[in-house]
């Protein structure tokens, strides 16, 4: 463990989040597929298609990310709203490690009957207790949309002790500010100080050395006790200290 005071700590990871949050990081990062659009419906659906799929080789999930961008015709929220059951067909075979073409239809499926109930999808995640009940209330609204079993394990349950870093990682790209060019900031019924840091195994290490995180799994629990330590050094934006995590834990190897 690194040993800091808590004002020597602040003041390095206030640093390291100024120094990652930039337009660069968009450079080998997923979100940059929502980027290439300028639609919100289409920020929030190739978004949450990108994010879903937001495991293993970063460069791997860029390639399979704009594959689904051409496969809806480079125009996701139209495809959604408008797809007819034979558009769907085109699906077939395609593959991202266990995320295959029956979980891709149903997202499409499931995002369509979400934007027929309401205008953006913040309406399906939010919650007045909180992010865990709020991905539990988007879980619960896709899962109506008919689908295989096996699709239930691309959408992460905090109940079940899943650290949901996907589903974290895209909450962070549609409630945070767009100031610095990187996260969107769609979204103003959820607010920053809500959000949880997606935990992975580049962010978890950073945050134990640091003396953030005692726990080892990185798991809900582990997602949770990361907030309250980050929420004591930016009480309304917490999770901005997920960019001095993740530039730490990937780019120096922390």
């Amino acid at each position: 463990m690194l040993k800091l005071k808590a004002r020597e700590l602040q003041e390095f990871l206030d640093a390291k989040a100024e120094q990652y949050e930039t337009s660069a990081f968009l450079d080998d990062d997923p979100i940059q597929i929502p980027h290439r659009f300028s639609l919100p419906q289409d920020q929030e659906v190739i978004g949450l298609l990108s994010a879903t799929i937001a495991w293993g080789n970063r460069k791997s999930i860029i390639r399979s990310a704009l594959r689904i961008c051409a496969l809806m015709d480079e125009a996701p929220y139209q495809f959604v709203m408008e797809h007819q059951k034979t558009d769907l067909k085109r699906m077939e075979g395609f593959v991202h490690r266990t995320f295959q073409a029956d979980d891709l239809r149903f997202f499409i499926q499931g995002l369509r009957q979400l934007y027929l109930n309401a205008p953006t999808l913040e309406t399906a995640f939010y919650h007045p207790e909180g992010m865990a009940a709020g991905i539990e209330k988007f879980r619960r609204e896709m899962f109506k949309t008919p689908h295989a079993q096996r699709s239930e394990k691309h959408i992460s349950s905090p109940a079940k002790n899943s650290a949901a870093k996907r589903l974290n990682m895209y909450l962070r790209w549609m409630v945070r500010s767009n100031q610095k060019g990187v996260d969107f900031g769609l979204w103003q019924q959820i607010k920053p100080a809500d959000l949880y840091c997606p935990l992975d195994v580049h962010s978890g290490r950073a945050a134990r050395k640091l003396g953030l995180l005692k726990r080892k799994a990185n798991d809900w629990k582990a997602a949770e006790e990361l907030r309250q330590s980050l929420v004591k050094l930016d009480p309304q934006d917490p999770v901005k200290y997920d960019f001095a995590l993740f530039g730490l834990g990937v780019f120096e190897k922390f």
